[in-house]
């Protein structure tokens, strides 16, 4: 069975534009990427768990923020690893500055044997659906499509 993830794309509407909130991943891998390294925040859920409350379970602990819906499900897309991310639609705003994420360890420098803690989201940021697309990664795209069909955008 392919690797789930619940989460929320979260979207607010400014002046006329619609604006959505990405978070950006922490660690050394994601370091020096940007565009196409954006992603909804998530996290992985296992089976038998409520997919919703895992997607605002997990917003809560990668931005230290509440969620509060109507929650709008929008069709699942698979990444490119093969793991499903199942997402909710949440018209929201709050100050992206505000993010605060919890943290991972892992071993840094490989090989090292040291264990090095770093937080899951190091950056958080509102985009305009054009520049969404840029910054998301490829395989959430659609999401950013469905949200712009929803709304007529």
């Amino acid at each position: 069975m392919a690797r789930q993830s619940a989460g929320l794309l979260i979207y607010r509407q400014v002046s006329g534009d619609v604006e959505v909130f990405l978070v950006h991943p922490g660690g050394p891998f994601w370091q020096n990427k940007d565009l196409g390294a954006w992603s909804i925040p998530k996290g992985e859920f296992a089976a038998g768990d409520d997919p919703l409350e895992a997607a605002q379970r997990e917003f809560q602990e990668e931005i230290g923020l509440k969620a509060s819906g109507p929650f709008v499900p929008l069709r699942p897309v698979k990444q490119r690893g093969g793991k499903v991310v199942h997402a909710w639609l949440c018209e929201s705003d709050f100050d992206a500055e505000r993010v605060k994420s919890n943290t991972f360890a892992m071993e840094w420098p490989r090989g090292s044997g040291e264990s090095k803690h770093f937080p899951e989201i190091d950056r958080a940021q509102w985009f305009t659906l054009e520049a969404a697309r840029e910054k998301i990664l490829a395989s959430q795209q659609p999401l950013l499509d469905q949200l712009a069909s929803l709304l007529k955008t």
